[in-house]
């Protein structure tokens, strides 16, 4: 009897909560304001788990390589050979993990596949792996950044809060993506930054509907992250310095390099991935002996190590010949290279701005030696070149260059860095096609090159659109026969299939009723499309192509076995796609 009251109460409550939370859902579907909130909300968290993450990494490293807690790892000038031991056994606790938390068929959905092919939805198990695994491949010193896990929590935690309140195909992504944002815009203090890698990288477009909580959620991130202490990432710079006409085309000069350089980073760790699976090495032990090939590099420059926000620093202040910045960049490339291909897990983010920097400073060198006229200022240069290799590899030209108005307040100079960063994107664009997020997908089987929405093209498969209702026939079956079973006009065309019930081929009614054929000919001497059709998994976009390939009006669906599923004809696939796509534009504007 207390059994059964203690139920019924657990009802009475239960049902309260469901009427409420039904209620916000609606109201969250309805309200732009409401979903502004939360937008804010999820901004929130997401500063709040970026914040958290740099503080416990940064104390990892404390505790590991023995640095003052006011300095950075990649600040250091020379670490003793044992502190370097963290570099393998991070290796081994990163295989750990991986045996506790053995890869399923699937490599973990990050925001940007998310977004593009998923609709927003982001598994928590991904989340969790991606953004431990991240941590300890930085926290032990590897030469990969956080901004991994961060754009990781973010995306996912908004996610799973947008699921749970069912919310829209085109509200969760703008979620997603503003939860992503606002974990980067956090990291850095930059909330102009934060807002527009949402918009460039995770959402794939600049939508009306999302400036406003893209926008909130970046801005309450970078508070939340101000609050709990978190350094914002700022650079000087020589303010008021007017650049000259020269300046600005030397500076896209150093962006065509960067384009070039980012190419060839992103080409070398696909080129070292495919080496090392080819080693007798168990996917388990790769980090342990990626830490080992790290050492010699950390000790002969510490500067390698984590993502470079101390050498950054470093080298600014110091300004060395550009035999020590060239060496320096090689060092870090291969340290990366090395730490990616061995199974450690982060982004190329910040590696990609410290990478940048050297080229920047270096140049500088170069071209006030060859033309001193030039007078390039080598800080300034450093700051374009950051932005341009950033652009090169991350992608988001205007991403970079707002990060860089952020951090140096400098608009002269962020006028400098959108030139070159254009010009960056621009040739990456044209002879590359991807970032470095899109160009793993694609090595991955994924023909996509941007987070814009495409996931609804490949769920509108030929198995969802063809009709059923078809008529189909033997192909042994005489001319004669099939007039009397299918009169002029009942229907377009007939189906053919074997006695196995294989395809065969399709017959249009009006050549059937020709009368320059011999009524005893068999079905399958008049057959067409023998050996056209499409498959049940292919996407509408794919049938489309089929259709203006082939220059038919149907196509049969044949699964693998050559077995007949089904029909589609071009006029219905093409309603089709065209009342998604206009679906996809109303989402777009926020109607």
């Amino acid at each position: 009897m207390a059994l059964e009251t203690e139920l019924d109460l657990g009802k009475a409550v239960s049902r309260p909560m469901m009427r409420g939370a039904a209620r916000l859902r609606r109201l969250l579907q309805t309200s732009d304001l409401m979903f502004i909130v939360l937008a804010a909300g999820v901004g929130l968290l997401a500063g709040v788990m970026s914040a958290a993450l740099a503080h416990v990494a940064h104390a990892i490293q404390v505790l590991l390589y023995g640095f003052s807690p006011d300095m950075r790892l990649s600040g250091q000038l020379e670490l003793d050979w044992w502190h370097l031991l963290a570099l393998p056994a991070g290796g081994l606790v990163l295989g750990a993990v991986r045996f506790a938390f053995p890869r399923r068929t699937r490599a973990p959905i990050d925001a940007v596949e998310a977004n593009a092919l998923h609709g927003g939805r982001i598994p928590a198990r991904d989340t969790l792996i991606v953004s431990l695994q991240t941590l300890i491949s930085n926290g032990f010193g590897a030469s990969v950044g956080l901004e991994a896990a961060f754009a990781q929590m973010g995306g996912g935690v908004a996610s799973k809060i947008g699921q749970w309140l069912e919310l829209k195909r085109s509200y969760l992504r703008t979620l997603v993506g503003a939860g992503a944002g606002g974990a980067i815009g956090a990291a850095f203090g930059a909330p102009l930054a934060g807002a527009f890698y949402a918009f460039e990288i995770v959402l794939g477009a600049y939508t009306p509907a999302a400036l406003a909580p893209v926008a909130a959620a970046s801005l309450m991130a970078v508070l939340a992250a101000t609050l709990m202490n978190n350094e914002p990432f700022v650079m000087a710079s020589t303010i008021g310095r007017v650049i000259e006409i020269q300046g600005y085309l030397l500076y896209a000069v150093l962006g065509l390099i960067c384009a070039g350089l980012g190419i060839l980073i992103m080409r070398l760790i696909a080129l070292a991935e495919s080496i090392v699976r080819k080693l007798p090495i168990g996917e388990i032990w790769r980090p342990l002996a990626g830490g080992i090939l790290l050492m010699p590099l950390a000790f002969i420059a510490p500067q390698v190590l984590s993502s470079g926000h101390g050498a950054m620093h470093l080298y600014l202040d110091q300004q060395p010949l550009m035999t020590t910045l060239l060496a320096v960049f090689a060092l870090k490339v291969c340290a990366s290279v090395i730490s990616l291909a061995f199974g450690f897990r982060g982004g190329l983010f910040f590696a990609s701005l410290f990478l940048g920097s050297l080229v920047g400073a270096a140049f500088a060198q170069a071209v006030n030696f060859i033309y001193p006229a030039a007078m390039l200022d080598t800080t300034n240069a450093a700051l374009v070149g950051m932005g341009a290799l950033a652009v090169a590899v991350v992608g988001g030209p205007m991403t970079m260059s707002f990060m860089v108005l952020e951090v140096t307040q400098d608009f002269a100079l962020t006028a400098a860095v959108v030139t070159a960063a254009l010009v960056s994107a621009a040739i990456v664009r044209d002879k590359f096609g991807y970032s470095f997020s899109t160009w793993r997908l694609h090595l991955r089987g994924h023909s996509i090159r941007t987070a814009r929405d495409v996931g609804w093209v490949r769920a509108l498969t030929a198995q969802s659109l063809m009709r059923r209702n078809h008529t189909t026939l033997r192909d042994e079956e005489s001319l004669g026969r099939m007039r009397e079973q299918v009169p002029l006009g009942s229907t377009a065309r007939v189906l053919l299939i074997d006695r196995n019930g294989d395809y065969r081929g399709i017959l249009p009614t009006a050549d059937a009723y020709q009368d320059k054929h011999d009524l005893a000919t068999p079905l399958s001497a008049l057959a067409k499309q023998t050996e056209v059709y499409v498959r049940p998994d292919m996407d509408i976009a794919a049938i489309l192509r089929m259709f203006e390939h082939f220059g038919v009006d149907d196509l049969a669906v044949v699964n693998e076995d050559h077995k007949l599923l089904g029909l589609l004809t071009e006029r219905y696939v093409n309603r089709r796609y065209a009342e998604e796509l206009e679906k996809a534009q109303r989402e777009f504007f926020g109607e």
